[in-house]
């Protein structure tokens, strides 16, 4: 059984810094594309950014753009978000995602497995 467990969120206070993980059990980590998405409340979810195997990251939303990064340790599983500078409006739950068919994409119905979500509350 497949099951991406992301852990790291949490409350912080605005300009802090977070790392979240996202541990995969159940698939061979290192042959899946791993994503991040966000959801606000009230909002649909968006993709933050994703990785391939070889570390190449791909990072879309402007708004977290020079402040958040992706990496991945293939020999230890997990994949990182790590996010600075952080600002109230990144207040989110975060899902990792993972994609087999390494399309690299920022649409959320590509990936095949989700994690159950993170909350992280940034307070002004």
């Amino acid at each position: 059984q497949v099951q991406l467990v992301e852990s790291g969120g949490g409350l912080v206070q605005a300009v802090g810094s977070l790392r979240l993980s996202c541990a995969a059990s159940g698939v061979t980590f290192s042959s899946y594309y791993m994503s991040w998405f966000l959801q606000a409340p009230g909002k649909e979810r968006e993709f933050v950014g994703g990785i391939n195997r070889r570390g190449l990251t791909r990072n879309d939303l402007d708004s977290v753009k020079g402040r958040f990064s992706i990496s991945r340790d293939n020999a230890k599983n997990p994949v990182y978000l790590q996010m600075n500078s952080l600002k109230p409006e990144d207040t989110a739950v975060y899902y990792c995602a993972a994609d087999s068919r390494i399309l690299a994409s920022r649409v959320s119905d590509d990936y095949d497995y989700w994690g159950q979500g993170t909350q992280v509350t940034v307070s002004s």
